[in-house]
């Protein structure tokens, strides 16, 4: 499955017809909602979603119900029911819970449509209840539509098709590599290759300090603070494209290069919870390696997600313990007297649990590392780690 999101240009009177419907949408949620609780609390029983689907008709036919499409309501009704299994989930899980919450037709910014033979005419895309809405088709759409999704997002409009895409396999190039994520630099690779960290919220951090200075100072349910918000919004929005951006061109790259791609196993949420949290956060790991999984099966390549623990303390030359601290950036075995990186010496041990995982059933990939690790080469990597 794959998604193509485009930008749509309605008219005033489109764009008054897609907020009705999600203001539609958002009450028949919370009533939706609303009849669970009541259920449960008064008389202790589960309504499913088929018997909630089966009220549509009724309430269609007595024209309680602003939207034109019984798909685009059905929808509706099944988010509900997946908020609740969700809920259970969590519930079983030991996780936090949190119960399903009612949703103000302001943050009700969707509406999913089910598939039909023509979407896209002339360049622009038929909604049902709305019409032909223009819209900026930058890209082809290819495999074929599943669902299609209209958003509101910061007072602009997009969609995106849903489509069955087959796989495209790659040119097999029978190379390997380990990547190890970090935070001077967003990943050091196998071969000693650094990928620079972008550090997006940190560049943009004057500019979202003046924005949110001036929400401060706008009074509550103002137009001005409407304005301010929207301002922020923006901002935030651009630096998550910029991020985006990063890390789509980043994991093609990578999926381009090689067949096997060794990735740490990473718990992001906790490391969003350390003291490191704003640095981590700014990194986006997980949305990183989400993307080089996704385009890695796009493209017939593997991924193999590897234990990081000890990666950076086992000497990668001869699988000695090295302990060290983390401020301590370069890794000396007195063993073998191996000098590199601690991140290069690390990302060369998660190319190795990588090789290791796939064994015998991964045929002649050669690892992206260096053949050997001689005493000339700490001259070198002393020499790069000073210029740095």
């Amino acid at each position: 499955m794959k998604a193509f999101r485009y930008r749509l240009y309605p008219t005033v009177a489109q764009a008054a017809a897609l907020n009705l419907q999600l203001s539609e949408a958002a009450r028949l949620y919370n009533a939706a909602l609303q009849e669970r609780r009541d259920a449960w609390s008064m008389a202790r029983k589960n309504i499913s979603c088929f018997d909630q689907i089966r009220q549509l008709k009724e309430i269609r036919t007595n024209g309680d119900l602003a939207i034109p499409s019984y798909r685009v309501a059905m929808e509706v009704l099944q988010r509900v029911d997946r908020a609740f299994d969700s809920f259970f989930r969590r519930v079983k899980a030991g996780e936090t819970p949190g119960y399903p919450r009612f949703r103000a037709a302001s943050r009700y910014d969707s509406l999913t449509f089910t598939a039909k033979k023509r979407w896209v005419v002339d360049g622009r895309v038929r909604l049902f209840g709305v019409g032909d809405v223009k819209l900026m088709l930058h890209r082809p759409i290819e495999g074929t539509i599943r669902t299609v999704t209209v958003k509101r997002h910061n007072g602009r409009w997009f969609v995106s098709f849903i489509c069955d895409v087959p796989i495209v396999p790659l040119p097999a190039t029978t190379r390997a590599i380990g990547i190890d994520v970090g935070l001077s630099s967003f990943a050091v690779l196998s071969d000693g290759v650094a990928v620079e960290n972008p550090r997006c919220f940190e560049r943009g951090h004057h500019v979202l300090r003046v924005a949110q200075r001036r929400l401060a100072r706008r009074v509550r349910g103002s137009r001005g603070r409407q304005k301010a918000v929207a301002l922020l919004q923006r901002v935030h929005e651009l630096i998550d494209n910029q991020r985006r951006d990063f890390h789509h061109k980043t994991a093609r790259a990578l999926v381009n290069r090689f067949d096997l791609l060794a990735v740490e196993d990473l718990n992001v949420k906790g490391l969003a919870r350390s003291r490191l949290a704003r640095a981590v956060n700014d990194a986006g790991w997980g949305q990183f390696l989400r993307l080089l999984s996704e385009k890695a099966a796009n493209a017939a390549r593997v991924v193999v997600a590897v234990d990081p623990s000890g990666t950076s303390q086992r000497c990668s030359g001869c699988g000695d313990q090295v302990p060290k601290k983390l401020s301590v950036r370069w890794h000396e075995c007195s063993r073998c007297g191996l000098f590199l990186g601690r991140d290069h010496n690390a990302a060369r041990n998660i190319l190795s649990a990588g090789m290791a995982l796939v064994g015998g059933t991964w045929p002649d990939v050669r690892a992206s590392v260096p053949t050997e690790a001689t005493q000339d080469s700490r001259s070198t990597d002393a020499a790069q780690g000073e210029t740095k």
